[in-house]
């Protein structure tokens, strides 16, 4: 069922320039060796720069964080949207939480990557997304988020081409584990085939890199099996401990 697993500090930045040294100027009573020798010369070297996307490997988590979990990339066949682009929701103010429960980039993102930590059969499934931005626009996203939290709690639809997400209720709550500048929790509830489901959400913004934290029992949910998928604390913390 595609529906299932869908819905379900910073790095330096590696630049240094070398000194320009200039020795002792000639006195006129040198050879020319020496003059060559005192004439100054530029050494400056530059490292190659990290790109977003290549930061963002560097933060994300990996199984030997979590050495009980397996750390996956995600499906691409089960995602509810490629990209922001295919995803319409009839209240807009709501649109930053479809995206931070469907492993979208919330605001306008530099990168985003994204990987799936699990721990066995019949366990829920984590989320685990990284974006980062140019300077301000993660503050702008994580406000975003939480004006969404605040207007949505009667629920919201959002919809791709091939999908639709009812959700019934959105509820604030205390994070998992604080962390970084900024945290921000959140409960989702919805109905599928007359069974509920809850899901969890936590959002952490340290400096320009926003990690979103999104739990989802999707075998439950395909098993019409009323589910409360909870974020493993384990998880959030050591990946928040990699942001710094």
């Amino acid at each position: 069922m595609k529906r299932v697993t869908s819905i379900t500090l910073s790095a330096l930045s590696l630049i240094s320039l070398a000194a320009l040294s200039a020795c002792g100027g000639n006195s006129g009573s040198g050879t020319d060796e020496d003059a060559a020798a005192d004439k100054p010369k530029a050494t400056a070297s530059k490292e190659k720069q990290a790109t977003p996307a290549e930061r963002l490997k560097q933060l994300m988590i990996t199984k030997a964080d979590v050495s009980d979990k397996n750390v996956n990339e995600p499906d691409s066949e089960f995602a509810f949207a490629a990209s922001q682009k295919e995803v319409t929701v009839e209240k807009p103010v709501c649109t930053p939480l479809a995206y931070a429960m469907n492993q979208l980039p919330l605001g306008e993102p530099q990168a985003d990557l994204t990987r799936v930590v699990n721990g066995g059969l019949n366990q829920a499934f984590t989320y685990v997304t990284l974006t980062t931005y140019d300077s301000g626009r993660a503050e702008s996203a994580m406000a975003g988020l939480s004006e969404a939290v605040d207007a949505c709690g009667g629920g919201f639809t959002a919809k791709t081409n091939d999908d639709t997400s009812a959700y019934d209720s959105v509820t604030a709550e205390k994070p998992v584990a604080e962390a970084g500048d900024e945290s921000l929790a959140f409960q989702s509830t919805l109905t599928f085939r007359g069974t509920p489901h809850t899901m969890h959400t936590q959002v952490v913004r340290s400096g320009d890199v926003l990690a979103v934290y999104f739990s989802v029992d999707g075998t439950a949910i395909a098993n019409s099996r009323p589910s409360d998928a909870k974020l493993p604390a384990a998880v959030v913390k050591a990946q928040n401990a990699k942001l710094g």
